[in-house]
């Protein structure tokens, strides 16, 4: 009951879609809004955002249901066509994206713009706009090249012939999202290895990890890879990084928001809809296709890149889209289920030894152990922690307007969320504490504490 009323106004801060000025997210929200039929066009209606608020509060229980415009399109132009990476095609860390290119819903050589990824998680994922720029734009700065024409980024590694643009040469090939770790990408995967677990491959489906998040719906009469499903896997993979990985590193913006989405999102993107399950079942068939697993229980087989879509696949509800508000609270639940996931560190060279970052002193005082999970504050302190992150792209450049003109993008879609969430203002945080973890410092280490 108290955790209900927590929630419940919680929400209030934040139930609100957050607007973000630029031409290229009016763009990627017109060309999302123009996939919806006509009759479902109005996500910012006052009766829509009316009933959207209802639902993030708890008072309406169901999002609805309709065939006609929740059912995905695998046929045809967005058949399933496996990735050619002889050809130099890349697959990352993503296994939605990785599907959404499969399936020619993105780009098949694994590199698109910001509009297209925002476009394509709205269409097929139900992935709210603000999310899905939130998200894009992040990848785009951290991974991507944002001064090309058009600004885009890889979801695996580097393309050949792309991402350097106008500034190849200069700036080097930007590294994509297998290059992002410690950055966007981080340890205790779902379903992936960690940075120097498996000798740096942190992008293919490690089967281990996979059939442990699988059995633990092994004897259930009805199979559902719910949230609470969920969150006992990530446990369970805290714990087996912290037991198994000497390298193992847990940071601020990586552990608390990236680490926690990548187990939300499995349930909340993956899970098929029906008139009967609205909210959506995600039974095991589902989650084998989406990771690219085939083969019977007992002999699973995990197939590289190859995650598709199922036949008769319904996505979330036109007007339920899960946006920055939805994940907000789901991270609330989160933290409250598995009070880890807000316990920042790493080991320090051996299996086991975990040792906890002193919040106060990373923060000089602003978030501590105890009011770390009171409020907005862990997801505060994620977003704040992004804020600081330098673009791969203009590492070491030394040419300011260019840095000026990339940190300018990420703050217009990071500014908006840190205000709505009414976060404590934090003059800096103190990465030099990074510096103690081997994983860290082998993943590009940090020169100390930097303002924001």
């Amino acid at each position: 009951m108290q955790t209900t009323l927590l929630l419940s106004l919680l929400i209030l801060n934040f139930v609100h879609v957050l607007a973000f000025p630029s031409i290229a997210i009016e763009a990627a929200h017109h060309a999302a809004r123009d996939t919806q039929p006509e009759t479902k066009r109005c996500p910012f209606s006052n009766s829509q955002s009316g009933q959207k608020d209802k639902r993030l509060l708890g008072v309406i229980g169901s999002p609805g249901f309709d065939a006609a415009s929740q059912r995905i399109d695998v046929s045809g132009s967005h058949a399933f066509v496996p990735p050619n990476f002889a050809a130099g095609e890349v697959r990352g860390p993503c296994p939605g994206l990785n599907a959404l290119a499969n399936h020619n819903y993105l780009p098949h050589n694994g590199w698109a713009s910001l509009t297209q990824y925002v476009e394509a998680t709205n269409r097929v994922f139900g992935m709210g706009i603000d999310l899905a720029t939130f998200l894009s734009t992040y990848s785009l700065v951290i991974d991507g090249n944002p001064l090309g024409i058009p600004p885009g980024w890889s979801m695996g590694g580097p393309v050949p012939g792309l991402g350097g643009g106008l500034l190849s040469g200069l700036l080097g090939q930007p590294k994509g999202l297998t290059g992002s770790h410690n950055k966007q990408e981080t340890d205790a995967s779902p379903t992936h290895g960690d940075l120097y677990a498996f000798n740096g491959n942190n992008y293919d489906v490690q089967l281990p990890f996979f059939t442990a998040l699988y059995d633990l719906q092994k004897t259930a009469a009805v199979p559902n890879y719910n949230l609470d499903v969920l969150f006992q896997h990530r446990q369970n993979r805290l714990d087996h990084s912290k037991a198994t990985n000497p390298n193992f590193f847990y940071g601020p913006f990586t552990g608390i928001l990236i680490s926690a989405a990548t187990h939300t999102f499995i349930y909340r993107f993956m899970a098929n809809k029906s008139a009967e399950h609205p909210e959506g079942i995600l039974d095991k068939e589902t989650l084998k296709s989406f990771f690219g697993i085939t083969g019977p229980e007992g002999n699973l087989v995990a197939n590289s890149g190859q995650e598709r879509i199922p036949e008769n696949w319904y996505r979330r509800a036109i007007g339920d889209e899960y946006t920055i508000p939805f994940l907000s609270i789901d991270i609330i639940k989160l933290n409250l289920a598995v009070p880890d996931g807000v316990r920042l560190g790493g080991n320090t060279g051996t299996p086991n030894s975990f040792v906890g970052l002193n919040l106060g002193e990373l923060t000089g005082g602003v978030y501590n152990a105890g009011n770390i999970l009171q409020g907005n504050n862990a997801q505060c302190l994620a977003y704040q922690a992004a804020q600081q992150a330098a673009p791969d792209i203009l590492k070491g450049s030394g040419l300011l307007a260019d840095i000026t003109r990339a940190l300018g993008l990420l703050n217009k879609v990071l500014n908006p969320i840190i205000s709505q969430l009414a976060c404590p203002k934090l003059e800096k945080i103190d990465r030099e504490q990074f510096n103690q973890f081997p994983g860290f410092r082998r993943s590009g280490g940090t020169s100390g504490g930097v303002k924001i």
